[in-house]
Parts: C-alpha cells; sequence; structure tokens
C-alpha cells in the first residue's frame, strides 16, 4: 500500500521511545506513553506492537501516526452522540506541541484529565475471536442465548454488548453485565451500554459505506469529578476493532483483517511459548501488516 496517498508524512523508522520530553510521565503501556501537563494529558502513540501481550523488538513506522488519526476522525464523528476526552482547543494545541516536537504532531492526543472506568466496553457483531470460542464449548455468547448451527464470523442477530475487567497486565477477562453494572452502578452501566451500542452502530455504518466490516470493537469511558460520562482512549482503530474487507466476507473461518493479525499469524507459526522475548519479524510481515493499517486509513477516513 502507497504511503504518499496518505495526507501526513510517515516516519522512516519506528518511534519506539519518547524520552525527551520535559513534562513528567505518568504511565507507560503497550503502545501509547502518557504525560502530566499540567491541566491536561498528552497521550503519545509509538510505533511499537505489541501480540499475546508481548512487546515486539520491532516497530512499524507510522503505526502510531496512523492510529492517532484514525481516532481523532472517529472522535470528531461521535461528539454527536456524547462528549470525548480531546481537550475543547485540541487541533491548535497540537498544532503547537508539533512547532517544539515536530514528530509528535501527527502522533499526540491532547486530553482532560478523566478517571477510567473499571470495565472495558466490548461490542460484537459477529461471532469471533474469544467471542466463537465461547460459542464452541458452551452454545452461548458469554451470557447470551445464541440460535444454533453459527459458523465462525457469521453475523450475529443483533449487536451485543459484552463487557470485560481491566487488567493491569495479562488479557482481560470477560464479565457479565449485571456483575458490571454492580462494579459501576446500574445507572453508569446502562448509559455505557446504551452509548456503547450506539457508537458501534455509527461505526458499522460508516464502515460499509468503505466497504468494510466492523466485526466488533471496544470501548473505554471515565468520568470527571462530577461523575459525568466521556469517551476516552482510542475509538474504532485497527487496535480496538475487527475490521474485515466485506468483498472477502465468508463465514466459516477466521477473515482477513486490517490489524496486526498478520503479525498473530506469522508468530503461531513459530515455535514460540508465548513469553518474552518474542522471536524477531521478518521484513514481509512489518511491511505487509504496516501495509494493512495504511490501508484501513485511506478507507476509513479517506484522503
Amino acid at each position: 500500500m502507497d504511503a504518499s496517498s496518505l495526507p501526513f508524512p510517515l516516519p522512516e523508522e519506528a518511534v519506539l521511545t519518547v524520552d525527551n520530553l520535559p513534562y513528567p510521565r505518568v504511565a507507560s503501556g503497550k503502545v501509547r506513553e502518557v504525560f502530566d501537563l499540567g491541566d491536561a494529558l498528552l497521550m503519545v502513540a509509538t510505533d511499537r506492537v505489541s501480540a499475546f501481550d508481548v512487546i515486539m523488538s520491532e516497530g512499524l513506522a507510522g503505526k502510531g501516526i496512523l492510529l492517532t488519526q484514525i481516532s481523532l476522525y472517529w472522535f470528531r464523528q461521535v461528539g454527536a452522540i456524547t462528549q470525548h476526552h480531546l481537550v475543547e482547543n485540541h487541533d491548535a494545541r497540537i498544532r503547537e506541541l508539533g512547532q517544539s516536537y515536530p514528530e509528535l504532531e501527527y502522533r499526540s492526543m491532547i486530553v482532560k484529565k478523566l478517571k477510567p472506568l473499571p470495565i472495558e466496553a466490548v461490542v460484537r457483531g459477529y461471532l469471533s475471536g474469544s467471542g466463537w470460542k465461547a460459542y464452541q464449548q458452551t452454545g452461548k455468547l458469554f451470557e447470551y442465548d445464541l440460535p444454533e448451527g453459527l459458523l465462525e464470523s457469521s453475523a450475529l442477530p443483533q449487536p451485543l454488548f459484552t463487557p470485560t475487567t481491566k487488567a493491569a497486565s495479562g488479557h482481560d477477562m470477560p464479565i457479565d453485565c449485571p456483575d458490571a453494572a454492580k462494579l459501576i452502578g446500574e445507572s453508569l452501566f446502562q448509559r455505557v451500554h446504551d452509548l456503547s451500542i450506539e457508537i458501534y452502530s455509527m461505526g458499522v455504518a460508516a464502515a460499509e459505506k468503505a466497504g468494510i466490516i466492523l466485526a466488533d470493537t471496544k470501548f473505554e469511558f471515565g468520568t470527571d469529578e462530577s461523575g459525568a460520562l466521556y469517551l476516552i482512549d482510542e475509538i474504532l482503530t485497527p487496535d480496538s476493532s475487527r475490521y474485515w474487507p466485506a468483498s472477502e466476507y465468508k463465514p466459516g473461518g477466521p477473515q482477513p483483517s486490517y490489524d496486526k493479525q498478520f503479525v498473530r499469524d506469522y508468530l503461531e507459526s513459530l515455535d514460540w511459548d508465548k513469553t518474552p522475548p518474542p522471536p524477531a519479524l521478518p521484513e514481509d510481515v512489518l511491511s505487509g501488516t504496516l501495509d494493512r493499517y495504511i490501508e484501513a486509513y485511506l478507507k476509513i477516513v479517506g484522503n
């Protein structure tokens, strides 16, 4: 996929660390670094790649930029549905940041200081991943009864909300809706449930116009000091969602996707126990994965 079609430049080498900033670092995740600006937080998406909860030695040059720009596109769309974590003068502040740190301009978000909820809001429209495994074992999608005879990647009768806990390390674990409601409160849970379904449905409709199936996604929400709810983190990116090319969709097995599944498939072919240190990723796997992120951006956002 030709990166020259993008409306922003991608770096020639992966930016794996951000160590030259004068701001206190308050969090470091698999992909993002978070810094305290005083009145707000600076979220920087690096080019790191993780698979099976292990950070690979190699990165994808420009992946953090693509993820950030896809998120920003969707945050602009979702503003009509709910409030989100971007500060009000976001674009101006990002341009100002870029004057001092041009390498950060396209891979950063400046966001409000909010308290994340202790659940992740997962919405599924298709039977895939852990949902497919659960259906094979129980005939259900976690707590939901489903028709018999569904195939891997089958469309569900309707989008279903399947929240998970938020693990500090390792895998998030499914949690039934009643337990999630006890965790955050019934009223807040219902708001998160309804918003998640609505935002997912918005994404499905937009992706369909681009010839893409949005199979499932996860959202994160947070609250301010008054308890008001905000959409936070990333939204509808290939890292937080399963996007499939509609033209190649065929239930009955895994689908080609616009994400790091290409990396996972390669790693699954190796004799690796999925613990550090990770094996080296060959150039064709890296370039093939980056091509999928570029294609996802061009199809979803356009030029």
